[in-house]
């Protein structure tokens, strides 16, 4: 039997807990289990809950509850912390180190591995992958990212409706995404557009600069055709000669946040149009009404799969998700170095993609999920009104 320490880190997502659940309820059977409190602060500082049947219990009831239910957060782990954190680790007798995350928790696990390593300690260590903005190198995609593109375009779609129905007051909405420097988030927010009047009308991602006058020609085509514009950008575009915004700095990282605002005053000053800016803001990773079925089950048979390896002793990997070439979608779960996933960085939204947004599209349909309603072409403002 072995011991097992698990943990979460980074920004939560909706099916996070659905991957720790299926990690701790295939390791249970053999393994006795360690929890770790607040990510790497609590790697750092040995804040640890027992792995007893009511803590089990607990885990399982949190399955389908957003947030990480151990805590997580953003630590800045040093190499002091991760030192301490491994002869932590090594006198509560641990012998295996799990952590759920996305590329930060892998690069901080690959270090954690070489640290234990240079202390002649034999850690078994295992990366769950989980993202909501699907930056995350060496997986197809993670666990996360379905739910929150689900998310992204029900929305579009809903205020995209709801700005139509206030044309005579309100002209332009500007709707912001997550995405520090991938667009995947907002390039779904267009998935379930099947009528040239709804939104969005622009997507700006921050693979590609927005172009001022691009920007206006789109939207001024928008305000001429159908009375109103969607704009969507993500939070790490670059816009002008600021770059990317940043909203404040918290413990050395950078928080960005707030380029919506910056292009609906843009677009208000040149058009003279009642603009309005809107942060899509924490449900993108939190709104559990709108997870994905596909999303959950993949979250589940992750956290399984990394339990499953350490009864083969596997190690310094972490758990990644790859398509299987046929024309009906499904996946398989294999092992990547984790050194592979650090060098491969932050995963961008390929160029197939951008120039070829249907080619995207297609790709994003198995993830995002079935069960959508579909709903009715709008209806024009010259068809409201009888002569």
């Amino acid at each position: 039997m072995k011991k097992v320490a698990i943990g979460q880190a980074g920004g939560p997502t909706a099916v996070i807990n659905a991957t720790l659940a299926g990690f701790v309820n295939e390791v249970k059977r053999d393994h006795s289990l360690l929890f770790i409190q607040n990510g790497y602060e609590g790697l750092a500082h040995g804040k640890y809950l027992d792995g007893d049947d009511e803590m089990l219990h607990r885990i399982d009831l949190h399955r389908d509850i957003p947030g990480a239910c151990l805590g997580s957060g953003r630590f800045p782990l040093t190499d002091e912390h991760i030192e301490k954190g491994v002869r932590l680790l090594q006198a509560q007798g641990v012998n295996v180190l799990v952590f759920i995350g996305g590329n930060g928790t892998m690069e901080a696990l690959a270090k954690v591995e070489a640290e234990a390593r240079r202390q002649n300690f034999m850690l078994q260590v295992i990366g769950l992958p989980k993202t909501v903005d699907n930056d995350l190198g060496g997986t197809d995609h993670a666990p996360g990212f379905g739910s929150s593109a689900r998310y992204v375009a029900q929305a579009t779609r809903d205020m995209s409706r709801d700005l139509a129905s206030m044309q005579n007051f309100e002209k332009v909405r500007v709707l912001e995404t997550m995405g520090r420097n991938a667009g995947w988030l907002a390039a779904a927010s267009g998935f379930l557009q099947e009528y040239e009047e709804e939104g969005p009308h622009f997507i700006g991602i921050p693979e590609r600069p927005i172009q001022s006058e691009w920007l206006l020609d789109n939207v001024n085509t928008a305000l001429n055709r159908f009375g109103y514009a969607t704009v969507v950008v993500s939070e790490g575009v670059r816009f002008g000669k600021a770059g990317q915004v940043a909203r404040e700095n918290v413990a050395g990282r950078t928080v960005l946040g707030g380029i919506s605002s910056e292009i609906a005053s843009y677009l208000k000053s040149e058009l003279n149009v009642m603009t309005r800016a809107e942060l899509l803001g924490m449900n993108q990773r939190s709104f559990s009404a709108v997870v994905s079925n596909v999303d959950r089950d993949e979250a589940y048979r992750v956290g399984r799969a990394g339990a499953e390896w350490i009864r083969e002793g596997v190690s310094n990997v972490m758990v990644s998700i790859q398509r299987n070439s046929h024309s009906r979608y499904s996946v398989r779960i294999v092992p990547i170095r984790l050194q592979k996933v650090v060098a491969a960085g932050e995963r961008v939204m390929p160029d197939k993609f951008i120039e070829d947004r249907p080619a995207y599209y297609e790709w994003l349909q198995p993830l995002i999920g079935e069960n959508i309603t579909a709903y009715p072409a709008p209806l024009r403002r010259t068809e409201m009104y009888v002569e």
